[in-house]
């Protein structure tokens, strides 16, 4: 038990790292116009640290998010060889996990969701005040 617990702290250890390291890399080192203003939101890896999946959220100010999001995701699979080179003389290790690059589109969706959601309370508010404005009010 206390391996796998030492394990899974290692494994979120690094991949705190290698979020960060992503992260100073595309704000700064990476010059690929494909790249939009982007952060990492998120690095999973795998069990066996052998890969990562790295999920990228785009400013949602872009007028074209998709297609942003495409270019992003392509400008950072182009520049994998360059970042894995990067993070492992940064973190001084033998091996980096094989990088993949994903669009995190969970800050949109959680935006619709709240939008949704406002939208019923609103309806619901309408449809409660007829019937308490009929109501007499000496009762």
């Amino acid at each position: 038990m206390p391996e796998q617990r030492a394990r899974k702290h290692h494994q979120d250890r690094v991949a705190e790292t290698l979020r960060e390291e992503i992260g100073a890399m595309i704000e700064g080192e990476l010059s690929d116009p494909r790249i939009d203003f982007c952060y990492v939101t998120e690095v999973a890896m795998n069990p066996g640290g052998k890969s990562a999946r790295v999920y990228v959220a785009v400013d949602p100010a872009v007028a074209n998010i998709e297609q942003a999001e495409e270019q992003t995701v392509a400008g950072l699979e182009a520049a994998k060889g360059y970042i894995r080179r990067e993070i492992k003389e940064r973190m001084g290790v033998r091996h980096v996990p094989e990088l993949t690059f994903l669009a995190d589109r969970s800050g949109r969706f959680q935006a619709r969701i709240e939008e949704l959601l406002n939208r019923s309370r609103k309806r619901k508010k309408q449809a409660a005040k007829p019937p308490a404005e009929g109501l007499p009010a000496g009762d």
